[in-house]
């Protein structure tokens, strides 16, 4: 039987929480278990380096961190792959080739760039950096490199799948047949109230996993 693979994966700028778990990471473990599909989740340490260049220190420390987490809820490296963006170099080649497709007027009418861009004017000021405006760019790579037919994500990240989807349409154009274009499925997950109470989500993943992480 021929799986769907499915690509999806998360910024190591963090520890994952409980908004992570009920959002994606349950579902991506029942995917997994179902297997009907080829599930890859990316650690994406070269995408979160575009709001974190002053302190790469801590995208490197939650590398580890994110993966730990992965295994602690159930995903299992002999049933899902799992990798890190800067460890594919390959990954940033097609990312270069894929920038002479895009103008710089898309990227900044992508919405959710737009929206990102505005969170972050303590960062970026008046004038955002080149690598944080073309980081759709980069998730185009990430996504079609592993030939990714299914990338689960949430109703505001469907404009970084669309602006995938273009890309892979004119590079085909130019070049024949030879990439996937992927569909975007929506998470079910909702988002939930902290332990305070509040919107923001709980920073520690859920208590009763810190055990089984303590083992790994």
């Amino acid at each position: 039987m021929n799986k769907k693979r499915i690509i999806t994966g998360d910024r190591p700028t963090g520890r994952l929480h409980i908004g992570h778990y009920f959002g994606s990471l349950k579902k991506r473990v029942e995917l997994q278990e179902s297997g009907e599909y080829d599930p890859y989740i990316l650690i994406a340490d070269v995408q979160a380096l575009t709001d974190n260049f002053n302190n790469p220190e801590k995208v490197r420390k939650n590398v580890r961190e994110v993966a730990i987490d992965y295994l602690s809820i159930g995903i299992d490296p002999k049933k899902t792959t799992i990798y890190i963006q800067s460890m594919i170099p390959e990954v940033a080649e097609l990312t270069v080739f894929y920038s002479n497709l895009v103008t710089i007027a898309r990227l900044e009418r992508n919405p959710t760039v737009k929206t990102e861009i505005a969170q972050k004017k303590e960062l970026f000021g008046e004038s955002v950096t080149y690598g944080f405006l073309g980081y759709p760019v980069s998730q185009a790579a990430d996504i079609t490199a592993f030939s990714g037919e299914i990338v689960p994500v949430g109703e505001d990240q469907l404009p970084l799948i669309e602006q995938c989807r273009e890309i892979v349409r004119k590079f085909n154009s130019i070049y024949g047949e030879i990439l996937k274009e992927p569909q975007a499925v929506l998470s079910s997950g909702k988002r939930i109230k902290g332990l305070d109470g509040t919107k923001k989500h709980n920073k520690n993943i859920l208590g009763k996993l810190e055990n089984r992480k303590n083992k790994i």
